[in-house]
């Protein structure tokens, strides 16, 4: 376990420094312990980048940068992708063996259905423009941006059997949308996923069953693509 922590700690090293122009920041001391902090709850290396990422976005958000970036600025954002990571596998809710639960404090608050779906449609329409996607997806794009017209349907927005009917429209919507961007993949590149998809989950197959393995696996293979092509998830789950 020290050695892997050892290498987690320099590829998170390594990653940072790509993230500051080539300004080597290092991961020791305090910063150390803070990594290999993660590296034992079973945060997947590549989880942690997209933390990374994540807190890079908003610092260039706020202009010229000024000073390179420590990691230890980065560590709510790398729990929190960890734990939409764990909740989208369903680890989050599952019985670990020989680990704890990493989620510290009260939950993340919940966004409001308008507002998820808003973001969800920005992310579509960035992607389509991205070139990434192709002429296939135009209809789905415009049916969850209808979806967003409903949802701001009324002064406090939809309930009771309407909003339910809503969620069940988006599964639905989610689940295509993944199958669409799945069919553009050849199977070279669906193997690859899977090969990351078996890395991120090793550290948690001890504590799940075969069934529960299968599931998590699969919503890793979703999660991949949807990175792979910056799709959002339209089902607020």
């Amino acid at each position: 376990m020290a050695t892997e922590s050892v290498d987690f700690c320099r590829e998170i090293e390594s990653y940072l420094c790509r993230k500051n122009d080539g300004h080597l920041i290092r991961v020791t001391g305090p910063s150390f312990d803070l990594v290999s902090g993660w590296a034992a709850q079973g945060v997947p290396l590549k989880v942690a980048f997209k933390g990374i990422d994540r807190y890079f976005e908003r610092y260039y958000a706020k202009g010229p940068r000024r000073r390179p970036v420590k990691i230890d600025f980065c560590e709510a954002d790398v729990l929190d992708v960890f734990d939409e990571w764990r909740r989208a596998t369903g680890i989050a809710t599952s019985t670990l063996a020989g680990q704890q639960s990493t989620a510290g404090g009260p939950p993340p608050a919940k966004q409001s259905l308008r507002a998820h779906l808003e973001r969800a449609v920005t992310r579509l329409t960035a992607a389509r423009a991205s070139g990434s996607l192709d002429g296939s997806f135009d209809s789905l794009i415009d049916r969850a941006s209808r979806e967003l017209d409903a949802a701001r349907a009324g002064p406090h927005g939809l309930r009771g059997d309407a909003r339910r009917a809503l969620l069940d429209r988006l599964a639905i919507l989610d689940a295509e949308l993944v199958r669409q961007a799945r069919e553009m993949l050849d199977a070279p590149a669906l193997a690859a996923l899977a090969r990351d998809a078996d890395a991120e989950l090793a550290p948690f197959r001890g504590g799940l069953g075969p069934e529960a393995v299968a599931r998590a696996r699969q919503a890793a293979i979703d999660r991949l693509i949807r990175e792979r092509f910056g799709l959002p998830t339209i089902s607020p789950g």
